[in-house]
């Protein structure tokens, strides 16, 4: 059984790592968990960086070439057409363009991942995009919500006939070798552990926020570990430079290895996470046992459970956020958080538990996979 998989934000095969990028990656694993050959059918990106119409009228041009070719490549398979289509990330800026279309052409259900329908764009320049992801989330068979916040605003937008369904965000544990390492005491200093690009705009902010948070703990000792590289990385440095060699920079880590290695060796697990829509590398860090502290923006709350895997502030808090690291380092809560955040991503935001659930969608529109059969 074949899919056509599309990604109008980012490819799987992408060069850039990302959060959405590893999100796409794991979503093609859960389906062919599930007995489904994935064609990522199409190159295109579906991307907006502006609300001018101009550019989403290119768009649907090269989106409409885009159909002809896949559909016809299609046809021409015969009984071995793909069974149905599936999306990952559709919102005001991604919409999808290709999908909807060649599902209604094909007569195949039509299932999204990560949709977010955001009323406040419904109005000002990016109004063209919000209406054109919007009319694709609408005619969605199956929508996948990866956070609270997202599945709220498409409960009220649901037609009678479609499934909205949790499918919150979630690893594949066999991609990190140092899961299984011996469970350690808690170090002195502690050491603390951010896994984040360093690019303008939010990451900047969180990088900034996070400077400032411990400046005011600059008399506990500590550690930090600062894992990621980009454009800003000047700046990012600059904003660090005065904690001296507290502060241990790695770069970009691609090894999984290592990476592994960093997380199982890190205490506390830092990083405010300003418009994070949820935020991998918390999910990443609490599967090695590593308590995490962050803000309250978007879906960070669905991927850290407060006071049981880490500990959430409120967005700009600064001094709640410097707080939450002194209280962490300095309490028994560690070594209790250590165990919650690890059971927590292994029973329940593993592949396996996100490939039963994308069946779960399959078997509502009439797919049935070998995982619902096995």
């Amino acid at each position: 059984m074949r899919c056509l998989f599309l990604t109008p934000m980012k490819s799987p095969d992408d060069a850039s790592p990302s959060g959405d990028r590893t999100m796409a990656r794991l979503l093609v694993r859960a389906l062919q968990q599930n007995g489904v050959e994935v064609d990522i059918c199409s190159p295109l990106r579906m991307r907006l960086t502006t609300g001018v119409a101009t550019e989403l009228e290119s768009l649907r041009a090269a989106a409409g070439e885009e159909f002809e070719r896949i559909a016809s490549a299609e046809r021409a398979r015969g009984s071995d057409r793909a069974a149905f289509v599936f999306t990952y990330h559709v919102y005001y800026k991604s919409p999808d363009l290709l999908g909807l279309r060649l599902a209604a052409a094909l007569s195949k259900p039509y299932l999204i991942a990560e949709a977010s329908l955001s009323p406040k764009r419904a109005q000002g320049e990016f109004a063209p995009g919000f209406q054109a992801a919007s009319d694709a989330i609408v005619a969605a068979n199956v929508v996948f919500a990866l956070t609270g916040n997202d599945r709220a605003e498409l409960e009220k937008a649901k037609p009678a006939q479609q499934r909205v369904m949790d499918l919150k965000p979630f690893l594949d544990l066999a991609e990190w070798p140092a899961l299984n390492a011996p469970v350690r005491a808690r170090q002195e200093p502690p050491r603390l552990l951010t896994v984040a690009m360093m690019r303008p705009g939010d990451k900047e902010s969180s990088y900034r926020q996070l400077a400032a948070a411990l400046a005011l703990i600059k008399g506990r000792a500590w550690t930090l570990d600062v894992v990621g590289d980009g454009a800003d990385w000047r700046n990012v440095k600059a904003m660090l430079a005065g904690f001296g060699e507290r502060i241990r920079f790695h770069g970009q880590v691609d090894d999984r290895t290592k990476l592994s290695a960093l997380y199982a060796g890190a205490d506390a697990f830092v990083w405010p996470g300003v418009n994070e829509a949820f935020g991998m590398s918390y999910l990443e860090a609490q599967a090695h046992g590593v308590p995490c502290i962050a803000a309250r923006y978007g879906g960070v709350p669905d991927v850290i459970r407060h006071g049981e895997t880490g500990f959430l502030t409120e967005p700009g808090d600064i001094a709640g956020f410097a707080d939450a690291i002194q209280r962490l380092c300095e309490s028994e809560d560690c070594d209790r958080m250590r165990i919650a955040a690890a059971r927590f991503v292994h029973e329940e935001r593993s592949l396996e538990a996100a490939a039963q659930i994308i069946s779960d969608g399959l078997a509502a529109v009439g797919v049935s996979t070998t995982l619902a059969c096995g």
